[in-house]
């Protein structure tokens, strides 16, 4: 299951893909610029919701290892 910062930033990535295609397609730079930050942006997100999640997992199984 997605985080709020996973979901957030799969969503951003494929607005930026969007903004890059039909930038290119109208020939506008400002928007294929515009679609690259918000893809990077994406990917940036992406990574630390999986961060988030593995550490919190990190913190469940050292929980369940105090516990014993």
């Amino acid at each position: 299951m997605w985080n709020k910062n996973e979901r957030d930033g799969n969503v951003d990535q494929a607005k930026g893909k969007v903004k890059q295609a039909v930038g290119d397609l109208a020939g506008n730079d400002k928007l294929k610029a515009e679609g690259k930050v918000d893809e990077t942006v994406g990917k940036a997100k992406t990574a630390v919701g999986g961060s988030q999640k593995k550490v919190g997992a990190a913190i469940e199984n050292l929980g369940k290892v105090v516990k014993r």
